[in-house]
């Protein structure tokens, strides 16, 4: 009898553990999923954006000096610590993409289609970084999100008008490096998580 209920707990786990790492797997192929949309949407408002800030304005003018922007390198040794850290670039990103928004309101008209892109590459962003801490905390039940290091975000104070155009192609700029180094991560997580029985423990 002895023998047969530790053989029922077994099994028991194993299904646990089977579950578990299927609903890692889908999560993991959904946030690769949305991630490369977001990447694409953001090459596309960042392509247009240039063009919509007129002849004049150049590549070469998107460096945001003496303005903090998250930094789109993600860091931590552990897995669970480079995926927190995807989470929370993303979230640090949010606020400087609504200020891009914004500003372009202002400069550009009502009907303009920036104006929509720039709603899309939001909503979808957001989306992602729900994504990513679904992703989380199924890998990592025991585990909670932690709080950026760097505090809340800081934004810029008033800026002119080639200021904010230059801040908000620095920031696009940015944010399309960070989605760039989120896809090559997943990537990685995905090689070596092979399949969905495999143990998120063993990436």
């Amino acid at each position: 009898l002895l023998y047969f209920l530790l053989l029922l707990d077994v099994n028991s786990t194993k299904s646990v553990v089977a579950s578990r790492n299927q609903m890692c797997w889908e999560n993991l192929q959904q946030s690769l999923r949305l991630t490369r949309l977001v990447n694409t949407e953001t090459k596309t408002l960042f392509k247009e954006y240039k063009t919509y800030q007129g002849e004049a304005f150049q590549e070469g003018f998107c460096k945001a000096q003496g303005i903090r922007i998250p930094d789109p390198t993600i860091s931590g040794l552990e897995t669970s610590e480079r995926i927190a850290s995807i989470y929370t670039h993303i979230q640090a990103f949010l606020p400087h993409l609504k200020r891009v928004q914004e500003q372009q309101t202002d400069l550009q008209p009502p009907e303009s289609p920036l104006l929509k892109k720039f709603t899309i590459v939001e909503d979808n962003s957001r989306r992602l970084a729900y994504c990513i801490e679904n992703f989380y905390h199924s890998s990592f039940p025991n585990l909670s999100l932690p709080e950026p290091a760097s505090g809340p975000t800081t934004l810029p104070p008033p800026q002119n008008v080639f200021q904010q155009k230059v801040y908000g192609c620095a920031v696009l700029k940015t944010y399309k490096k960070l989605l760039t180094n989120i896809i090559n991560e997943q990537r990685t997580l995905k090689s070596r998580l092979r399949r969905p029985m495999d143990p998120i423990y063993g990436i």
